[in-house]
């Protein structure tokens, strides 16, 4: 992709800047530009579309993003050390590429969402990944300000995304996504693709509203996968127990004696709507 859009090679560009991928941030770069295609491409159609992206880093991704014809790319990176890096694709793509220095978490999206359609595509930092997935699938207001997530985890974390009941993968993610949005795993990515390579390998999981999830508190849903997959291998009159057990499962029609990896994520909304 270096000859499609005239920047340096990204391992230049690293070396130039002197910027080692750093272990406390999370940090792990990937360099190979047809992979970072690969995964822009797996958000669909970038025309006319602003991207956020979070811990673009040397900004590998953010290439790809441009390349593939975003209108505009809002790109948040705590890492001081990369915005020079950034700022010559800045230059390359002018009035496209706007870097907000700073935590991701810490970040309001929707404030920035002012020019749609919205898309979230983002090798997310292996430390804060789950966090800001449960941040963008639990806002107040729904169907959200995004349009998809396309987003880098380890395949461990991507597999509880997806998961649904009965797989050994399934918990309180699983279900919160299940009730949200619709959910695939699009394609792995080995470690030694990365600088540094991490010990696991990486899967990019694709994320779509549910625009009609059935109405429900957040908060109580919460209480009610925490409780249940806080003990999940008992049995939800018991793991169930501090919220109303057996009164409260046999008022959502419930068997006692069903586990948690069992309930689907009707059954589990179900509960939290008999609170």
């Amino acid at each position: 992709m270096a000859a499609l859009d005239g920047l340096p090679p990204l391992r230049d560009v690293i070396q130039r800047h002197g910027l080692d991928a750093r272990k406390a941030l999370g940090q792990n770069f990937l360099l190979d530009l047809n992979l970072t295609q690969k995964v822009a491409r797996t958000a669909g159609s970038l025309e006319g579309v602003t991207v956020f992206e979070v811990g673009p880093g040397p900004g590998g991704l953010t290439r790809a993003i441009l390349a593939l014809g975003a209108k505009k790319v809002i790109a948040v990176e705590r890492d001081s050390r990369c915005l020079p890096a950034l700022s010559e694709i800045a230059e390359h793509y002018p009035g496209r590429l706007e870097v907000i220095e700073g935590d991701a978490l810490k970040t309001d999206f929707e404030a920035l969402a002012t020019e749609g359609p919205v898309k979230i595509i983002a090798n997310l930092p292996y430390n804060v990944g789950t966090l800001l997935l449960v941040n963008w699938i639990l806002p107040k207001q729904w169907p959200p300000f995004w349009d998809s997530l396309t987003l880098m985890f380890q395949k461990e974390v991507g597999e509880r995304v997806v998961a649904t009941e009965d797989d050994d993968h399934y918990g309180r993610l699983g279900v919160l996504c299940g009730w949200r949005t619709n959910a695939r795993m699009a394609f792995d990515i080995p470690p030694q693709a990365f600088t540094p390579p991490p010990k696991v390998t990486s899967t990019v999981v694709h994320l779509t509203p549910n625009e009609n999830p059935i109405p429900c508190s957040v908060a109580d849903l919460e209480k009610v996968t925490h409780a249940a997959f806080g003990q999940r291998r008992k049995m939800l009159r018991q793991s169930l127990k501090p919220l109303g057990g057996e009164a409260l499962l046999n008022k959502a029609d419930i068997d006692p004696q069903r586990r948690a990896e069992t309930l689907s994520v009707a059954e589990f909304v179900r509960l939290a709507n008999c609170l």
